[in-house]
């Protein structure tokens, strides 16, 4: 089937607002810092977003096409797709037949852990300079995460694995030196207490006060370990919070007060922001407990119920 036009995400997007999308997206809740997610989409799926993770996929069908730090990039069937955390993206089929992809979600804290493991000193989060390759080591990775259910002793292999696979993907396979002092532990103190404060608003002098940083030390140390900002990570960790309610099926107006914010019309701008969908899109999509033994079929139709 012929390709469509490859074109640049910015072109037609108050277009494409107005269009249904055809797909499903299935997902598994978060655990040990590992989100697996699988979708299958024809036409445009996801509209420019961010989010504070790394995602690591593998295209399973079709061809998906991607805006992404400034150029157009495809994957086919068996490539692997890198995207490094707080980047905008979007996402699309590049032929009429749609597309299918599996993905992993993964803290960027998990992957520095690792990283400091194997190198045996801190470094830098990874940066894969391809989006789109076909590294065998992450490939394998993925295919493991979704062979069997994730534990959280298969974690701990399972992040290895990526942090070789994506150190393996950098320029000569070597990161350079921290250019500057990383205080891990205080960095580490004010990551847990927005965690434990994801649903409110926290204000700077609190985390210099736990930390002993100043605001922008903190800042600066915060992206070198986490790859986004303190306020960043804390806006994701309340998207989580309220996906998670979503994923119970509570009212959206309710997701919106629990979780936070000022009103829907506030939380359905960030969500979409942030996922490239609305909330109530999101749902319309989600489909049942698919993961993690389900492949992705080409011919696949509108939302599958597992």
């Amino acid at each position: 089937m012929r390709p469509k036009q490859i074109r640049s995400a910015y072109e037609g997007l108050e277009r494409s607002c107005q269009e249904t999308v055809e797909g499903w997206i299935a997902s598994a809740r978060r655990v040990g810092g590992v989100e697996l997610f699988s979708a299958w989409f024809a036409g445009e799926a996801y509209q420019k977003h961010r989010h504070d993770t790394y995602a690591i996929g593998v295209t399973d069908s079709g061809v998906q096409v991607f805006d992404y730090r400034g150029a157009v990039h495809a994957s086919t069937p068996g490539q692997v797709v890198v995207l490094y955390p707080d980047e905008v993206h979007d996402g699309r089929a590049g032929t009429d037949a749609g597309f299918g992809y599996r993905i992993l979600y993964v803290e960027p804290a998990l992957l520095a852990d690792a990283v400091r493991a194997i190198r045996g000193r801190p470094y830098p989060l990874p940066f894969v300079n391809e989006p789109v390759s076909t590294n065998a080591t992450l490939s394998r990775a993925i295919e493991g995460a979704f062979r069997a259910p994730l534990e959280l002793l298969a974690i701990d292999c399972l992040v290895i694995d990526l942090a070789r696979g994506l150190m393996a993907g950098e320029r000569n396979g070597a990161s350079p030196l921290f250019s500057r002092r990383v205080d891990v532990p205080a960095v580490e103190r004010a990551r847990q207490f927005l965690d434990a404060e994801r649903t409110r608003v926290v204000h700077s002098t609190e985390l210099e006060s736990i930390t002993g940083l100043t605001r922008y030390d903190l800042c600066r140390q915060f992206r070198i370990l986490f790859g986004t900002s303190p306020h960043r990570y804390l806006l994701m960790r309340r998207l989580e919070f309220a996906r998670d309610r979503i994923h119970r099926d509570r009212p959206l107006v309710e997701v919106a007060c629990d979780a936070g914010f000022a009103d829907q019309a506030h939380f359905t701008r960030v969500f979409k922001s942030a996922f490239g969908l609305t909330p109530a899109r999101y749902r319309a999509l989600r489909t049942g407990q698919r993961l993690p033994n389900t492949r992705i079929q080409p011919a696949a139709r509108g939302p599958r119920r597992g």
